[in-house]
Order: structure tokens, then C-alpha cells, then sequence
């Protein structure tokens, strides 16, 4: 057995448990490789606790051991750091959970705050620059940071209550879908809900940045005076939060 024949072996144990790779690596007895793999899933379930304490506390120890467990069966590590071990998580968590969309947008909202917190920065969009604007050509980038999340339940508050030692409320579904906004500025990570008239603007804006579009759009679902005014209110509310980085023509 080579080098590279012995590293496809250990790698298959660890990850799968084969017996096979195991009699091949093994003289006799498997307890040095179960110490192994026994610190190999220990190492990726507090991978999983740290990158999702508020869901963890959401469906308490054990449920959450169970989860981690069968996504360590199901995803091994797929990039050079383990902060990235969580990013699907909540599809795994969608298999026990199908009829309890909160676990998993929960599970969506904290691993996003997690990346947005080490994001890189933007320059972002002040309003003195607005006055150099071409407006009729105008493209707006969000900053790198912000991730538009779509929203059935009421996971945000879930999980602002969660984060705070708040009351926590009881999961419920949202009375017309929405979306979940997360960023960072400077050091502080934030989550904000939108409505879907919000989402659906942000969407349009991170498919092509054309802020004309974005105006075509509003005004096709309100009207010309009302589109225009809401593009307006929607841009200054997007400035005031740092969510945009500095337009180009």
C-alpha cells in the first residue's frame, strides 16, 4: 500500500466507516481507528454547536445531536476551514423537521449572520455621492456582506429572542411570505425583515443593479407617482443601513 492508497483508506474510515479500509490500515484491531473517528465527528458536532448555538437551544440537545450526527453521515467537510462545515445544514435539517419550515430558516438566518460577520468590506454608498449619480444608467451593488434571505415564519424573531434571553414566542407561519436581510457593519452583524415588495426590490437589484429597472419595476405594481417615491424611500433606507457600496454608470 502507497502513501496515497493509505490516505484514500483513513479518509474512508473516518468518513464512512468501511470496514474494508479498515482491515487494511488495522493489524488486528480497529480500536486505534475508532479513537479516530471518534474524535473526527466529536470534532465536526462542535463544529455544528458553535456555528448554530440558538438552534441547537431551539430544538433542545438531544434533537440537535441527532441532526449533527446525521449530517456528519450525510456531508463530510468540503473546504479548507470548518467554518463552512454548517453551510447546509438546514437541508439536513429538513428531512426529520419537513413540516417545520422555522427550524430550517432559523438554521439559514444564523449560519448568515455567521459568514456575514467575516465578509469582506465595501466602500459603501453615502449620500453625499447621490448628486454625482446618472441615475438613467446607475448601477448599485449591495455590500459583500449582505445576504437576502426569503421568509415563511417568524425565525427572525425566534431568533432575536434566542439571542437575547428574550420570552421566546411560539412558531407561527407569516401572513404573506417576506424576506430576511442580513449584513454587517463595521464589527455588529444585524438581521432585518423586509416585505415582499422589499425583497422582490432587493432581488431585482442583486440580479443587475440597474436602478432604472428597479424604478420600471415599482412603477409596473404601483403606479408612476407612487413607484417613483417608493424608489426613492427604498434607496435612502438602503443608505442609511449601509447595504449599498459606492454607484457606477
Amino acid at each position: 500500500m502507497n502513501l496515497a492508497e493509505m490516505q484514500r483508506d483513513f479518509q474512508s474510515w473516518l468518513v464512512a466507516a468501511s470496514s474494508d479500509a479498515a482491515s487494511r490500515l488495522s493489524i488486528g484491531s480497529s480500536a486505534g481507528l475508532n479513537v479516530y473517528q471518534n474524535n473526527y465527528r466529536v470534532q465536526l458536532i462542535d463544529c455544528l454547536e458553535a456555528s448554530y448555538p440558538n438552534v441547537r437551544t431551539w430544538l433542545g440537545e438531544e434533537s440537535f445531536l441527532a441532526a449533527a450526527v446525521a449530517h456528519i453521515d450525510r456531508h463530510p467537510p468540503h473546504a479548507w476551514t470548518l467554518d463552512a462545515y454548517g453551510d447546509n445544514f438546514d437541508d439536513t435539517l429538513a428531512l426529520p423537521y419537513p413540516d417545520n419550515p422555522d427550524v430550517h430558516e432559523l438554521a439559514r438566518i444564523e449560519f448568515a449572520l455567521a459568514r456575514a460577520f467575516v465578509a469582506p468590506d465595501g466602500d459603501v454608498l453615502t449620500p453625499e455621492a447621490l448628486a454625482h449619480v446618472d441615475w438613467d444608467t446607475a448601477r448599485l451593488r449591495l455590500v459583500p456582506s449582505l445576504e437576502i434571505l426569503s421568509a415563511t415564519t417568524n425565525a427572525a424573531d425566534i431568533w432575536s429572542a434566542l439571542q437575547q434571553n428574550d420570552a421566546l414566542p411560539e412558531s407561527e407561519m407569516l401572513a404573506e411570505p417576506a424576506g430576511v436581510i442580513v449584513w454587517r457593519q463595521q464589527f455588529t452583524v444585524y438581521l432585518n425583515t423586509v416585505d415582499l415588495l422589499e425583497y422582490a426590490a432587493l432581488l431585482q437589484l442583486q440580479t443587475n443593479g440597474s436602478f432604472a429597472g428597479l424604478c420600471d419595476i415599482l412603477v409596473e405594481r404601483l403606479g408612476e407617482e407612487e413607484g417613483i417615491a417608493k424608489a426613492g424611500a427604498l434607496l435612502m433606507n438602503w443608505i442609511s443601513k449601509e447595504w449599498l457600496v459606492a454607484a457606477a454608470a
